[in-house]
């Protein structure tokens, strides 16, 4: 296999040939994109824009299959992506990314597998399963993250919780958006509907529907996880709704018969009994309502 690097990205470090009879891939941009298609005996009918991609896909053309990869960054995965668009034939890949990031990815690939017996079929494995390969462990990290917003949860400790879970919900739900979208990919590739692929050579490219729908299910599983932890923070904020609903349930129906002694009294009708020196029996009457109210209820254990 024989690697070709464009002449702009030259400059980064000096790019490896490894010579194979089994295709050619070539690492290119957008703006010198059309020499290296040519080179590949490709043809696209449309036009090339790195910036319209929006989506991880695949589509048949006559002569070569189109693929676009919109890439989280790990980093930062609601925040702006990797773009690359591949195109592959009979014999060869093309790879156009404007940033480093696919030339990161064929060295990672290098120290790890020996590109000199590999075939477009294994490269394309290995390619669109590398940008994959952390995303275990950042999944973890999420789980533990929602493990320990639990325990803060059952020890009291609210403070800021929605503002940590609402980033988590939503990032787990583009990452799952992602891995159902390469899952879908991997699958077209596996159908091998233009017979781009040997037959001996598929079953590599089953190696990527594979990993994303371990991957989705995995962030699935997650996001349940952080749902099932939404609703016991629900809950306790519930139960201390309650808790304050109950205190003024108690102070009204405390302060309801003593409206009721105030009002009655309040209206000072000439033959009215207790209406001379009845002041100090009125405070007595209140006082021993109260008591009596405060006992009832701390019996039915509403206080």
């Amino acid at each position: 296999m024989i690697f070709t690097l464009s002449e702009n990205l030259k400059e980064i470090e000096e790019f490896e040939l490894n010579q194979y009879t089994n295709g050619n891939v070539f690492l290119t941009d957008t703006e010198h994109c059309e020499e290296y298609m040519h080179l590949a005996e490709m043809e696209y009918e449309g036009e090339i824009r790195l910036s319209e991609v929006g989506f991880t896909r695949i589509e048949s053309q006559q002569e070569c299959l189109y693929g676009s990869l919109f890439i989280p960054k790990l980093s930062d995965i609601l925040g702006p992506r990797y773009k690359i668009i591949f195109f592959v034939n009979g014999e060869n890949v093309v790879l156009i990314d404007d940033t480093n990031f696919s030339y990161r990815l064929i060295q990672r690939i290098k120290k790890r597998k020996n590109l000199s017996d590999m075939t477009k079929e294994r490269f394309l494995c290995f390619f669109l399963t590398q940008f994959m390969r952390r995303d275990q462990q950042v999944l973890t990290r999420y789980e533990r993250k929602l493990m320990q917003m639990e325990e803060d949860l059952a020890e009291g400790n609210i403070e800021d919780f929605q503002e940590q879970l609402m980033p988590i919900r939503r990032e787990l739900l583009t990452l799952r958006t992602y891995y159902d979208e390469v899952m879908d990919m991997g699958k077209e590739l596996e159908e091998n509907e233009n017979y781009f692929f040997p037959h001996d050579q598929v079953k590599y490219l089953g190696t990527i529907p594979d990993r994303a729908d371990r991957l989705m299910s995995k962030t699935s599983h997650i996001i349940n996880y952080a749902q099932l932890v939404r609703d016991a923070y629900q809950s306790e904020m519930d139960k201390k709704q309650n808790s304050s609903m109950g205190v003024l349930t108690v102070v009204s129906a405390i302060f309801m018969p003593l409206n009721l002694i105030t009002g009655w009294f309040g209206m000072n009708f000439v033959n009215m009994p207790g209406l001379e020196n009845g002041y100090p029996f009125i405070i007595g009457l209140c006082v021993a309502v109260v008591v009596f109210m405060i006992i009832l209820f701390k019996k039915k254990k509403l206080l």
